[in-house]
């Protein structure tokens, strides 16, 4: 294998190495470099399928687009394309991934194929009106694309958005029927509303975030001279902190929980605790990476992030935690509206060795909602609280607590 640049691969390649001598030795079933299943083995299954069906033209429903943003305000956008009918109502919407492996998951992502023109962020051409139209469908409208050239399978992971699959310039885009947009969505998009009232009012009438991130990614919401694209990496993070500050207006108007409560999930080797305190809002998340993991495969010893907000928010983007640390708020203040109370909230995220390749936060949104979801161990002290979570979490309670701005040890009176 040739030498890599990054430092990531480097680390991955050192703790599982792979070659051309390792593999013919191996042969997929020793699993020799120390992965969980053989990448090629699984490269191979998912990829014959695919690569059967692209060509030059391709005709499919469309269930949604993609905006870059390299090269911003002009960027490579364009529809994703299914090229197996029977995906496409799910390929694209990971509210109905949990549960999912990530070999499943990557099999969902490959049969989309990405139509990559580059536009203008404030482009009115026929692709960027096209796309807007896509986004805003209620169900996934047939597609014919004309591309470039045949689109070469691949497949590319980021910590912030879903797997991608193959992808080409695109040549023409035609819709083969009339996309049907929903009444209410063609309505908030016509009127003259910031792009927080518009959100707010479509979330408040059923519509979850993933459809939300394709209408503002599609550049349809917003004050008609301000409208624009907005890459897709950058809209996932926008809604989830626009809704969540939206929800915690309502939060801040609840009586406050009358006990420590303490939700926890598992999945795609990240465990979270989330502990519920008797206190007004307040929220601070902790990112514990075990070694070895993606990120962390350089390092023997485990890493921890750390961020937080007073009761009054934060205006500052978390830096360190990134998108994810909007995702689990947005599931936590979910979870606070349906109870009808506030409180203080500390999440305690650990990322396991098993976490080798990123799926995007939209995992963190839906471990963190289906955490909430479930029923609680309830305590009267934090002490207690903090004792059950301790039992389940690999790195020592004390190295969170050292960092942590809601948990001083000056208020641990009873830990």
């Amino acid at each position: 294998m040739p030498e890599s640049r990054c430092e990531i691969v480097r680390a991955i390649m050192k703790h599982m190495p792979m070659s051309k001598e390792l593999c013919l030795r191996c042969k997929g079933g020793r699993l020799l470099c120390g992965r969980p299943a053989c990448p090629l083995l699984a490269k191979l299954m998912v990829r014959a399928p695919v690569e059967a069906k692209l060509g030059e033209s391709i005709f499919g429903p469309s269930p949604g687009i993609f905006v870059g943003w390299k090269g911003y305000p002009k960027v490579l956008a364009g529809p994703l394309t299914a090229v197996d009918e029977e995906l496409a109502g799910v390929c694209d919407n990971p509210g109905e991934w949990y549960g999912l492996s990530v070999d499943e998951i990557v099999r969902l992502r490959s049969v989309l194929v990405r139509s990559k023109a580059q536009v203008h962020v404030r482009s009115t051409s026929k692709i960027a009106e096209l796309s807007r139209e896509i986004a805003l469908a209620q169900q996934p409208p047939d597609t014919e694309v004309r591309f470039e050239r045949k689109p070469s399978f691949s497949i590319s992971f980021s910590p912030f958005t879903q797997p991608l699959g193959p992808s080409a310039p695109v040549r023409k885009v035609e819709l083969a029927e009339n996309p049907r947009i929903p009444a209410k969505v063609d309505s908030v998009a016509g009127d003259e509303l910031s792009s927080t009232q518009a959100l707010k009012l479509l979330y408040d009438s059923g519509y979850d975030v993933y459809y939300l991130t394709k209408v503002l990614s599609s550049g349809a919401l917003g004050y008609r001279e301000s409208r624009r694209m907005v890459p897709t990496r950058w809209s996932i993070t926008a809604v989830d902190d626009t809704l969540g500050r939206e929800v915690l207006k309502e939060v801040r108007e609840y009586r406050v929980v009358s006990e420590y409560r303490v939700y926890r999930s598992t999945y795609l080797d990240n465990h979270f605790e989330i502990l519920l305190m008797p206190r007004r809002w307040e929220y601070e998340m902790f990112e514990g990476w075990a070694p070895k993991t993606l990120w962390t495969m350089h390092m023997d010893t485990p890493a921890i992030n750390a961020e937080h907000e007073g009761y009054h928010g934060r205006s500052d983007y978390a830096e360190s935690e990134g998108g994810a640390y909007y995702a689990a708020r947005l599931g936590v203040l979910e979870a606070l509206r349906r109870m009808r109370r506030q409180a203080g909230v500390v999440v305690f995220r650990e990322i396991y060795e098993g976490y080798i390749i990123p799926v995007g936060v939209w995992e963190v949104r839906e471990n963190v909602r289906r955490a909430m979801s479930s029923e609680p161990e309830r305590f009267q002290s934090l002490g207690e609280a903090l004792s059950s979570i301790s039992e389940r979490l690999r790195i020592p309670l004390r190295e969170y607590l050292k960092r942590s701005a809601l948990l001083q040890q000056r208020r641990l009176d009873e830990f």
